[in-house]
């Protein structure tokens, strides 16, 4: 593991971790992920912006919880309680969602009704919308943030540690968001591959 990448506020120290991220996506092994991952980060967002009411599909939630599981622990029960929901749920709950945003937490949980979906799914859904204000939420980032604790799987958590990565984005500056310092930060540490978890 690297010298710790969150004490530092060097912003190249930050801008160079996160030019690594597309390479560490691909050296974790999985093959489905490169794909997954610029589907996720490139086409996704403007999709969901596209429409005239911000939603996504159940297929989408599908794919999201497929990038999610490939760079984390795939759980292949969590995929079928996704794709069991019926479309018409996924595009209302997640349309509400939106409509929620910025709150700290309540957008995540209301996505997180759906069946199969808990916080980091959730938050994969709200960060591919609102990047600046909803990071992923990934163990292997929380853990290096110090003052965070031992990590949760639950909106408390989840809250302070959106606002621990918002904070560090302001602090950067130059165009940062809470999502970049994630994948920012997950890419310094070389990937989750050996300590996958979240759901």
């Amino acid at each position: 593991m690297p010298d710790p990448l969150w004490p530092t506020h060097d912003l190249s120290t930050w801008t160079d971790a996160l030019a690594r991220y597309a390479d560490v996506v691909a050296a974790q092994g999985v093959p489905s992920l490169v794909a997954h991952d610029a589907w996720y980060h490139h086409a996704f967002p403007p999709l969901i912006r596209s429409r005239s009411a911000p939603h996504l599909t159940r297929d989408e939630l599908a794919r999201v919880t497929e990038w999610k599981m490939a760079r984390g622990v795939w759980r292949a029960r969590n995929l079928v309680l996704v794709r069991a929901n019926a479309d018409a749920d996924v595009q209302a709950v997640s349309g509400d969602a939106f409509a929620l945003v910025p709150h700290p937490t309540k957008p995540i949980a209301r996505v997180a009704t759906l069946g199969g979906v808990g916080p980091a799914t959730a938050s994969a859904v709200l960060a591919a919308y609102e990047p600046s204000h909803y990071p992923f939420f990934d163990e292997l980032v929380a853990a290096q943030v110090p003052e965070l604790g031992s990590v949760a799987w639950t909106l408390g958590y989840y809250g302070r540690y959106a606002e621990a990565l918002r904070d560090r984005a302001a602090g950067l500056g130059a165009g940062w968001t809470a999502a970049m310092v994630e994948r920012a930060l997950w890419a310094h540490a070389g990937g989750n591959a050996g300590q996958r978890s979240g759901y």
